[in-house]
């Protein structure tokens, strides 16, 4: 009864109140995709569906009033479960904003940077000496700078070798070049990727610290290994291992110094998008 009622007073207005409801809950499911927030989630609906059948089943009056007013507690325990998802998430909602303040350094400036990382790190590669160097872009570092040791100096491979050099204070750690294309510090800690889909269980704490810094935010971090002396990059929680120099310069030069391309009005992308699901959508019809 209460089902049809409901669709008899389906009105437009509560449809797209319903469409919006649900895009909603479809993009928050793409930041807790793959992290261990996906278990305590399903976890919860099996404990909260298995007792709302209970308390229907046997009439369990005050289980089903404890259910009716759990609302409030969620409301206060969710924030708290889930902080470094929520976190990750209005950290990219913000770098909208962001965009509109670009501190990319000049193009002759991020070409040389390409340059001295990609020498640094086919001598590292060679020798074996793990380092991690993070490109900042949009998103800001400040707070992982301030972790490591001051240096403010310019890029060049000589300093990346030394940094790196195993008997030097500073080699366990980050490296973190700024937006002004400067070396801003060194040894500095990062966090660890909270994701459970790792290319490679085997991977270590640079490796983890690289994709985790590639999920908090929009730099781009090379990676050599201390154990292989193979070559990686991570961007946007994705790791591209097994970088020989050409290629490992060939990616960020399309990722740190991209050519510039022009502008696309909104209403443009907003019908690109519409066409790309049309197209995706055709053949499901045609099998239909």
């Amino acid at each position: 009864m209460e089902l049809a009622w409901a669709i008899s007073n389906l009105t437009p207005t509560a449809i797209v109140d319903i469409l919006l409801v649900a895009m909603l809950f479809f993009g928050a499911s793409f930041f807790i995709r793959g992290t261990q927030a996906v278990v305590l989630l399903r976890g919860m609906v099996i404990v909260l569906a298995g007792m709302v059948v209970v308390s229907n089943v046997f009439q369990l009056l005050a289980l089903r009033w404890l259910l009716g007013n759990a609302l409030t507690v969620l409301a206060v325990a969710i924030p708290v479960i889930f902080q470094p998802e929520l976190r990750r998430a209005l950290e990219r909602l913000g770098r909208a904003g962001v965009l509109l303040n670009n501190r990319r350094p000049p193009e002759t400036l991020r070409a040389k940077v390409i340059e001295d990382i990609c020498q640094a790190a086919e001598k590292l590669s060679e020798r074996r000496h793990g380092a991690l160097i993070v490109l900042e872009r949009n998103s800001s570092l400040q707070e992982y700078i301030r972790t490591g040791i001051p240096l403010d100096s310019e890029v060049s491979s000589q300093i990346l070798l030394t940094v790196f050099w195993p008997k030097t204070e500073l080699h366990d750690g980050a490296a973190i070049i700024s937006g002004n294309g400067r070396i801003a510090s060194a040894a500095s800690v990062l966090p660890l990727t909270a994701s459970r889909n790792l290319p490679d269980r085997k991977l270590g704490t640079r490796h983890r610290a690289a994709l985790g810094i590639s999920e908090v935010s929009d730099a781009i971090c090379v990676v050599v290994s201390e154990e292989t002396g193979k070559i990686a990059i991570t961007d946007g929680g994705r790791m591209i291992p097994r970088l020989d120099p050409k290629r490992l310069r060939t990616i960020l030069n399309a990722l740190y110094n991209p050519e510039r391309k022009p502008s696309i009005p909104m209403w443009a992308r907003v019908r690109e998008w519409a066409d790309e699901i049309r197209n995706r959508l055709r053949p499901e019809r045609n099998q239909a």
